[in-house]
């Protein structure tokens, strides 16, 4: 009877290098630009870099694509081997997360890829974001094979590898404003469509260019603005961060509807201001609260407690938001 885990009788391997194509740096960009999301993987398997042999390091890492070329790209000259686990392209730490990079798919993937006759050391160097998904002691015991665990970022395998030591900065993970706007244009890409479509609705039905601009200003905010200004932005969760962003932006729309029309009653005036000053924090927030599956200093238990607290507030705000500029641009 054949089993799901038959191997065949010789260990096969893949190729690769540590040099990125124009192909590679191509599919980098879009992948960075959301386009065609999943689809940016490896083949799970074995792969030899260089030409290693039986003392050589094995790495493991991700099928998605940019996981795997960090990885091979930083080893330069270096002989190795990189078992790449099956995570359905997604990267280690949400991998790590949804155990797909975990404890029962290194095992799978060592026992398939007959790793244990090409190296005489039995050690996996894992990286450190994809410890929450394996338990070495059970790789150890299922696989005779020992987990270490590497350094949070790949840059840094050429200084680990001397000591196998991983020092204070080696294992601390950043949240830079490079890695904030990195992620800026898949956010861009997801959502600017949708902005436009609304920000033409406010047009037409809002009362022209100021409910357009109003939309535009709160996509710039909550998508540009939010995680470039993200530390300094006072508060501890996202969402009151993000509301506190929305106020501002939605402060000189809320002085312009209590000044632009001048023949308005006063009520009317106070209603359509009152109208920007509810709505716009509230989707700001909104799309704030988001990045906190992207950020370094959020936990799962955070973010549902954030989430419990500040979404019936947007949803509230924005509601009566939406009624107020709906009403008094239309009712005397």
């Amino acid at each position: 009877m054949i089993g799901f885990l038959d191997i065949a009788s010789k260990p096969t391997t893949m190729q690769t290098t540590s040099t990125l194509t124009t192909r590679d740096l191509w599919d980098h960009l879009l992948a960075r630009i959301g386009y065609k999301r999943g689809q940016h993987r490896v083949q799970p398997g074995l792969y030899a870099l260089g030409n290693p042999n039986s003392t050589s390091p094995v790495f493991v890492t991700a099928n998605y694509r940019l996981s795997f070329d960090a990885l091979r790209s930083n080893l330069g000259s270096l002989d190795a081997y990189i078992l790449v686990l099956d995570t359905q392209g997604i990267n280690v730490w949400c991998a790590a997360g949804k155990k797909t990079f975990g404890t029962d798919e290194v095992v799978m993937r060592l026992a398939a890829t007959q790793l244990n006759q090409l190296v005489d050391r039995k050690v996996l160097i894992l990286p450190q974001l994809g410890a929450a998904g394996v338990s070495a002691h059970e790789v150890k015991r299922r696989s005779g094979f020992k987990v270490e665990y590497g350094p949070v970022r790949a840059a840094d395998l050429g200084d680990y590898l001397a000591t196998h030591q991983a020092t204070p900065a080696m294992r601390k993970v950043g949240f830079t404003l490079r890695d904030r706007m990195v992620l800026i244009p898949v956010e861009v890409t997801q959502l600017l469509p949708k902005f436009l479509l609304v920000a033409l609705v406010a047009y037409f039905l809002l009362g022209g260019w100021i409910p357009a601009l109003a939309v535009l200003a709160t996509f710039v905010s909550s998508v540009i603005l939010f995680p470039i200004l993200l530390p300094w932005l006072p508060t501890a969760n996202f969402s009151s961060k993000g509301f506190i962003l929305g106020y501002l932006t939605a402060l000189p729309f809320f002085l312009v509807a209590l000044t632009r029309h001048t023949d308005w009653s006063w009520y009317r005036q106070l209603g359509q201001a009152t109208g920007y000053l509810l709505s716009l924090p509230a989707v700001i927030a909104f799309i704030a609260l988001n990045f906190t599956g992207t950020s370094t200093f959020t936990s799962k238990t955070g973010v549902r407690r954030e989430m419990n607290t500040f979404i019936p507030a947007m949803a509230w705000t924005f509601g009566i938001g939406i009624l107020l500029l709906s009403v008094f641009t239309f009712f005397h």
